[in-house]
């Protein structure tokens, strides 16, 4: 089996939820340059960080589905693909 876990087919769930992140970085930096509080600051970086991790997670999780099924569709074994997603787990944590 080839190494399918390079390949992502976006979600546009995913898509759409990275962009809200994105717009809230720059809700951030504006509310940094306004001098705002560090509490208030601190609050929309971890809401940041959460939608990214959820983001990942899926993406991740949808991947090893595919490969999953891919590889009992093909007849070769899942473990590769398995290991794989829980390197990148790991690696994102």
């Amino acid at each position: 089996m080839e190494n399918k876990m390079n390949e992502y087919k976006p979600n546009i769930k995913v898509i759409n939820r990275i962009k809200r992140s994105e717009g809230q970085m720059r809700g951030v930096i504006k509310m940094m340059e306004e001098g705002q509080g560090c509490k208030d600051v601190v609050t929309q970086l971890s809401a940041i960080r959460t939608s990214i991790d959820r983001a990942m997670g899926i993406i991740v999780a949808e991947n090893l589905a595919g490969c999953v099924a891919e590889s009992a569709h093909d007849g070769s074994s899942h473990e590769e693909s398995i290991k794989e997603a829980i390197d990148l787990l790991v690696k994102s944590r």
